[in-house]
């Protein structure tokens, strides 16, 4: 994923929005002061990987990973063109479980998210944070005006080529092949980026991820893990499907012309439902939980905000690699002008009818 928006920004636009000290509130300063601290404290930690791994004390699994990493970063520069100047040469060891918390928000009768504005970095619908704490307090703030909110922390992030983006250690557990995707992903925000455009610029990313991920696993002989990395996209399609199924049921509720206690009574009455569906789908995944932890928080109007199909570009991708033959340089060039496109034309191009209805700045 990209930088939680406005950190996107925050280091070399840091004394501009310094200079701006009169045309914003002090609120939003101190938030822009904690995610400068943050994006600081991250590139201060950075360690050069090349040292580490001449460090006789560090564990043997961890410096197997950490040469994992500089192999898959090497592919992704000789077998998938893509640049990954200094970024993910470098490991951070951090504290704590996530990087970052995401704190969204959503009035009590309706699934459209709060958004927040901010000068450079325009307008979001979450605020980011580097301190747990501090997600917290904010969410606690919104809660007390009546505000549906949902806190979820974040495990890594792209500053998009503004700085040299290290590995965390909030990803070095996972299984080689999701490392490998999540690099490719990344990677692929930095080669190919529209402001403003989420949908295309998920799309593009996922489809650069499947098809590095399956070149990568080919190249290692690793067909299990190619179909494990399916298996999971195939799920999380379906959990995308469920949770925008049922968020249209809940616009559906909250246009009706009903009394508030009335609202509240079928909104809790389609939570219910909307778990037992999940119960369904996870039995059909042989009682696999991927989304248990998601699903044990409350479902609120903030949480169902937080799911978009932001990948369904990704068929149209896939026959524009097909059309150049696999070809990833003419496959990125062919990306390249649908960038240069205004967002509606992009659309047509792409057969996508609907713009995306969360745009980034």
């Amino acid at each position: 994923m990209v930088i939680p928006v406005p950190l996107q920004r925050i280091g070399k636009l840091g004394v501009v929005v310094l200079v701006m000290t009169g045309l914003v509130a002090c609120e939003t300063l101190g938030y822009y002061g904690q995610a400068a601290r943050g994006q600081l404290g991250i590139l201060w930690s950075r360690e050069r990987i090349a040292r580490l791994l001449e460090d006789d004390s560090l564990s043997p699994e961890l410096q197997r990973k950490l040469q994992t990493v500089l192999d898959i970063r090497a592919f992704a520069g000789t077998e998938l063109h893509l640049d990954a100047g200094n970024s993910y040469l470098s490991y951070v060891e951090l504290d704590r479980e996530h990087v970052v918390w995401n704190v969204f928000a959503a009035p009590e009768f309706s699934v459209e998210p709060l958004n927040w504005c901010y000068p450079i970095a325009g307008c979001v619908s979450y605020r980011g944070y580097f301190n747990e704490g501090a997600a917290l307090r904010f969410a606690g703030h919104l809660e007390q005006q009546g505000f549906d909110v949902y806190t979820g922390g974040v495990d890594a992030y792209s500053t998009l080529g503004w700085f040299d983006d290290p590995l965390l250690s909030t990803v070095i557990q996972r299984p080689d092949y999701q490392l490998a995707g999540l690099l490719f992903h990344e990677l692929a925000h930095q080669r190919v980026y529209v402001p403003g455009d989420t949908t295309f610029n998920e799309s593009f990313a996922t489809l650069v991820e499947q098809e590095g991920l399956r070149r990568w696993l080919d190249r290692q002989g690793d067909s299990r893990s190619l179909q494990l990395a399916r298996l999971e996209a195939e799920r999380s399609q379906q959990f995308v499907e469920l949770v925008i199924d049922y968020r249209e049921r809940f616009a559906d509720l909250y246009r009706q012309e009903l009394t508030a206690a009335e609202k509240r009574r079928r909104k809790a009455a389609l939570q219910k439902d909307l778990r037992a569906a999940y119960s369904e789908l996870r039995d059909s995944w042989g009682g696999n939980g991927a989304y248990d932890r998601w699903f044990g928080n409350s479902l609120n109007n903030a949480q169902l905000a937080t799911v978009s199909a932001y990948n369904q570009l990704v068929p149209a991708f896939e026959q524009l690699l097909q059309g150049v033959n696999g070809n990833l340089e003419d496959f990125y060039r062919q990306a390249d002008r649908l960038a240069e496109m205004d967002q509606a034309s992009r659309n047509r191009q792409l057969g996508l009818t609907e713009q995306a209805d969360d745009p980034e700045p």
